[in-house]
């Protein structure tokens, strides 16, 4: 991969499930097969909720491929004078791109999406693995993580 690139961070579009995205999202966790047609309604569905829920992708230029995403929703609250918080989720560099700052892109294009939709803070979940990386990115750990899956 060319480091020379300019890689650009932009909001996914359709087009971009046959530029491997579903396969990207394979890297990061458990992902089953997409349809075209699941892919196109679900697509929708985000697209209906505007800023406040936003996925970013950085394509390679010279490839076509999908090689780095990540998406913030803007939760809105009561606390905080009706304040709202951003939460970035689904944050994966395709692994023959990593060390290239990507994830780095993500990140600051979802904070700052966060911050221009006046968050009062974003928050993350993360792997211990990649905990120094998000500090690097100017976040810090705060409590602790609990989760209950329904599968």
């Amino acid at each position: 991969m060319d480091a020379g690139h300019k890689f650009q961070v932009r909001k996914l579009e359709i087009l971009d499930k046959s530029k491997g995205f579903i396969e990207l999202l394979q890297q990061l966790t458990i992902c089953d097969s997409v349809s075209d047609k699941e892919f196109e309604e679900r697509f929708q569905e985000i697209n209906s909720f505007g800023d406040d829920h936003l996925i970013c992708v950085i394509e390679d230029d010279h490839s076509g491929k999908i090689i780095a995403t990540g998406s913030v929703f803007i939760e809105k609250k009561f606390l905080r004078n009706c304040g709202k918080v951003g939460h970035i989720e689904d944050v994966v560099v395709d692994s023959a791109a990593r060390g290239m700052q990507l994830g780095k892109k993500i990140i600051e294009f979802l904070t700052d999406h966060a911050h221009s939709m006046g968050c009062y803070k974003v928050i993350l979940d993360c792997s211990l693995e990649n905990k120094a990386f998000y500090e690097k990115c100017g976040y810090r750990q705060k409590e602790v993580q609990m989760v209950k899956y329904f599968v």
